[in-house]
């Protein structure tokens, strides 16, 4: 029987998200598996890996077949580098206490990397929300500077009419006078 690591399509149309499940290669995608490893969810930013990493390493080491989907997750989350590093100590390569230092150590990098990356997202996101703010600042005063100088040209238009009126009746009051 062989056995692979793959996606089972989960979620609603056009917002998908996966389980990764170790299941027998002629069963159907969306259907029995033998084990679910994780989930997955490419909708979010960055995509969200869930995945029980001891259970995968086993299926690995016993011969199970990642899909290549599958396979960069695995090598995104580590197991990869663990397998390849538990080869070596078989082989007689390395020290089981070594394999395990360097696995903490790229493990250790590899959560700075991510951490440094949702931050970075956080940090373009408010830097985006603060120039559109800015933008629209700077639209809505020149909307009001545009609205004042036209109030005060319908106001200057407005006053000299006004004073031809006032002097056409002070014309007309001081002519009755003078009669």
């Amino acid at each position: 029987m062989a056995v692979k690591i793959r996606l089972a399509r989960r979620g609603r149309k056009k917002a998908a998200s996966y389980d990764i499940v170790v299941a027998d290669s002629r069963s159907p995608r969306d259907g029995r598996f033998i084990e679910k490893l994780g989930t997955y969810n490419p909708n979010t930013n960055p995509a969200s890996i869930n995945l029980d990493g001891d259970r995968a390493f086993y299926w690995m080491m016993n011969g199970a077949q990642p899909t290549e989907t599958v396979r960069a997750m695995l090598g995104y989350r580590g197991v990869l580098l663990r397998r390849h590093l538990q080869l070596g100590v078989a082989k007689g390569a390395l020290t089981q206490e070594v394999a395990d230092q360097r696995f903490q150590q790229w493990l250790s990098d590899k959560d700075a990397k991510i951490e440094a990356k949702k931050s970075g997202l956080v940090d373009t996101k408010a830097e985006a929300r603060a120039a559109a703010l800015a933008a629209e600042t700077k639209v809505k005063e020149a909307r009001a500077a545009a609205l004042a100088e036209k109030q005060a040209a319908a106001l200057a238009a407005a006053t000299p009419a006004a004073e031809a009126e006032g002097s056409t009746e002070t014309a007309e009051t001081s002519a009755e006078a003078a009669a």
